[in-house]
Parts: structure tokens; C-alpha cells; sequence
């Protein structure tokens, strides 16, 4: 069995400037004559910061920096056509490449939605008031700037368990989505921190919602024919359906 040696090529603190996919790929070759057989790139999508994001922030997993959203067309490591060469250079020099990619949420949603909500303990996520209620809630993305290139689907309150922040009233807290699927609860399969980790930050992702599973599926198997050959996936949140989605989409590394 050949021992594989990994490199991460980003850090969270590399400089804004869009230069991360250029000098990756202006590094290939020196990368493979050191030993290195496996390179780990940050997120390659939009996130809600535009520009300055990290990717963290979810926003477009379909946006590789070929669109004008959220303030740039570039993301924090560069455009589209940067990180095709960089890929294409990785590949030549006979490196795997890997993306860092985040499932479990999405910010900077589009549009607003009335929704009805209930109050959750924030160090306790398993107490969750009876009383639901009323009101806005930031949990639909239409992705304008993008238009339907590569995926029409539209994310909304159906897509989303929970939320951090609502208008009218306008809170700040954990907020558990009333819609459908759950019966009003949480996902039980995930790590049992605070009660329950299914909620992490902004708008979490409902992946008891076969639209969303199946969009998910959709989506890894455009990245895999594209810019990437293995994905690096956190699972402590994960649970079983989450856990089926990331073996299906070529190689999972997990930590």
C-alpha cells in the first residue's frame, strides 16, 4: 500500500487578493517532488462574505467564483477559471485534490420568509418551547446573480431546521423551524453536545428533506466531475443520512 503524505495548502488567516488557486498550482511540481501525494484546498464556493470569505459561511455551493454575488465574482482564493488551472496543474503533477466543504448550513440567504418558529435553549437544544409563533426569517436563497446556471433549485424554509436570528420581533437565539419534516424536533442522529448538535449557526440544513438530499447528492457529483477528487468532511455533527452522502461522493476524509 503506498503511504500518501497530505498537504493543507490554506490557513484561516491567508490574505484576501484571490491568489491561493494561482499559487497552488505554481507550486505543483515542487509539491510532488517533495513526497506530497494529497493537496487539501479550502472551500471553493461563495460565501456570504463575498470576496473576504473564508467559506465557511455557506452561500452558493454552485458559485466557484464565476458569478457576481455578495460584492465580487472572485472568492477569497480567486475565479473559476484560476482554480480549473490550479486543479488541472495538481492533476498533471500527479496530486489527488481535495476540498474542504461545510453541508450543515447556509448565511446570507436572499429573501425573507414568514415562518413559524419556537424558542430553543441555546446551552440545552433539547428543550424547545411548546409555543410556536410567528415571524421572519432570512431561509430562502434564489441565488440571482447565478440565474439557474448549473442547478434551479431554490432553498427556503422547507430546506432548514433552525435559525440563529428573526425580524419581527427581532431576536437573536436558536429558533427551531416548524415545518414538516421532524415533527418538530431536532436530527437524533448527531453528537450529543449542548443536547443536540443538529444546529450549529445561520440557516441549518434539513437533510430529512429528500429535495435537499437528493440537490446535495446533485451537487457533489458536479464538483467530483470538475475541480475535485476528495472531499474532507467533519463528523461530529453527521449523522446517518449526512454520513451516507459523503461515501457516495468519491472519497470522504474525515476528522
Amino acid at each position: 500500500m503506498t503511504k500518501r503524505t497530505l498537504v493543507q495548502f490554506f490557513h484561516w488567516y491567508y490574505p484576501d487578493g484571490g491568489r491561493l488557486w494561482n499559487d497552488v498550482g505554481e507550486r505543483a511540481e515542487e509539491m510532488a517532488g517533495m513526497g506530497v501525494t494529497d493537496v487539501w484546498l479550502p472551500p471553493a464556493y461563495k460565501g456570504s462574505a463575498g470576496g473576504q470569505s473564508i467559506g465557511y459561511d455557506v452561500y452558493d455551493l454552485f458559485d466557484l467564483g464565476e458569478f457576481d454575488q455578495k460584492g465580487s465574482r472572485a472568492t477569497k482564493y480567486g475565479d473559476r477559471t484560476q482554480l480549473e488551472n490550479a486543479t488541472n496543474s495538481l492533476r498533471s503533477a500527479g496530486l489527488r485534490v481535495i476540498h474542504d466543504v461545510v453541508l450543515n448550513h447556509k448565511i446570507g440567504a436572499d429573501e425573507a420568509e414568514r415562518v413559524m418558529v419556537r424558542r430553543v435553549n441555546p446551552d440545552n437544544r433539547t428543550e424547545i418551547e411548546d409555543e410556536a409563533f410567528e415571524a421572519n426569517a432570512w431561509t430562502r436563497f434564489t441565488f440571482p446573480g447565478r440565474a439557474g446556471e448549473h442547478s434551479k433549485f431554490v432553498w427556503d424554509m422547507r430546506c432548514f431546521t433552525g435559525v440563529d436570528h428573526i425580524e419581527d420581533p427581532d431576536e437573536n437565539g436558536v429558533f427551531k423551524l416548524v415545518n414538516e419534516y421532524g415533527d418538530g424536533e431536532w436530527n437524533s442522529e448527531v453528537d450529543q453536545e449542548m443536547g443536540n448538535f443538529d444546529y450549529l449557526m445561520g440557516a441549518d440544513v434539513e437533510f430529512r428533506n429528500n429535495a435537499v438530499y437528493e440537490e446535495l447528492k446533485y451537487w457533489g457529483r458536479w464538483l467530483s466531475e470538475r475541480d475535485c477528487q476528495d472531499f474532507r468532511v467533519w463528523p461530529g455533527i453527521m449523522g446517518n443520512k449526512e454520513s451516507h452522502y459523503v461515501t457516495t461522493q468519491r472519497t470522504c476524509h474525515t476528522e
